[in-house]
Order: C-alpha cells, then structure tokens, then sequence
C-alpha cells in the first residue's frame, strides 16, 4: 500500500470499529432497581435517606441476622445504612439500627423527646429507641416480653464531634426530627409485618 494512503486506511478502521461499537452497545442499559424495603424490611428507602451525614450518596445497606442460643434471646439483627461516596467505590456507614429482644422494661433517657402517641419510645439526634407492642417478641419467636429497636448515629454524637473538633453535619433539631420519623416507621412496619400491632 502507498504510505500516502496509510493514515486513511488507519482513520477508516477505526471509524469502522467505533461504529460497530455503537451499534453493538446498548443506549439504554437499566441500572438494576434498588431495594425499595430495607434493614429486614423496617424501613422504606425514602424514610432510611432521611438521616445523612451531610455528605449525601446513594442509600444502601448491610443486614445481619444471628440466632439466640435461647429463647429468651432469639432475635438479634442489625442493620447499617450505608451511603455511597463519590471519590471511591467503597459505601462509608451513616447509621445502625439495631432489633433485639430484651428483658428490660420501656425507659427513657435523659433530655429524649418521646416518639409521640401510640409509639413506646424516644428520640436524640444521635440515637433513639422504640419498643414493639406487646405481642410482637412472641410473634418474632421470642419468649422475653420485649423487642427493642435502637438506633445510633455517630455523626450525630456531640462528643465525637467536639474530639474531632468537626460541626454537626444536619441541624440538631432536624437530625431529632428524621430520628422520630425513622423509629415510628421501624415500629409500625414491623408491627404489621409480624402482624402485632396494639
């Protein structure tokens, strides 16, 4: 071939590679949808994005499910609410809820502000606590008289931040707010997941 027509006959093949790329890969790839129910189907995905850490990100989350060596204590699951970083593929934690049968009566922790009507519980910015109806430890397979979820939330604690000398990443008075949002929503679904309402 003359070396004239050399970078043509080079343009040509890649043109014709880049075409048949396109033609062969597809537009519209769906992303697969993501879970619409989350930590052993207590939260929805639009109430689990309410607690941020003022970074944002995709929601995700991490289950975990161990099974008593009792009766007494038969349910132990946890979950954490991740969210996606923007920098790296690796989720960073937000929150962690966690659902435990327990023997120890409904209290109430200093400075809390209760869940509200109906709800066993009480709310911080950094964690809060609600206690399923009466009949939902039996119902969960338990034979203590309780099921307790907690929550946590660790961007929220005031000594963390005041060592890490770093400002609260969401309003006090709104991280309290999603808090009650969240916890009177874990109640009521598992409620009538296990069919235990009051």
């Amino acid at each position: 071939m003359d070396k004239k027509w050399l970078p043509l006959a080079i343009t040509l093949g890649v043109a014709g590679v880049a075409v048949v790329t396109a033609s062969v890969w597809p537009e519209n790839v769906e992303k697969p949808r993501l879970p619409q129910s989350l930590c052993h189907g207590a939260l929805s995905r639009e109430t689990a994005e309410l607690i941020d850490d003022g970074k944002g990100g995709e929601v995700s989350a991490e289950e975990w499910e161990s099974k008593g060596k009792t009766t007494d204590y038969a349910v132990f699951r946890s979950c954490y609410v991740l969210r996606a970083n923007s920098d790296n593929d690796y989720p960073r934690g937000v929150y962690k809820l966690l659902i435990a049968d327990t023997r120890s009566a409904p209290g109430r922790k200093k400075d809390s502000v209760p869940l509200g009507p109906g709800f066993a519980g009480w709310a911080l910015p950094d964690e809060a606590e609600v206690t399923l109806p009466a009949g939902c430890a039996a119902r969960m397979g338990s034979t203590a008289p309780y099921i307790e979820v907690s929550l946590d939330v660790p961007s929220q604690d005031e000594e963390r931040l005041a060592r890490l000398e770093e400002k609260r990443p969401v309003d006090a008075d709104i991280a309290l707010r999603n808090n009650v949002t969240v916890m009177r929503e874990v109640a009521t679904r598992l409620a009538k997941r296990y069919d235990c309402a009051d």
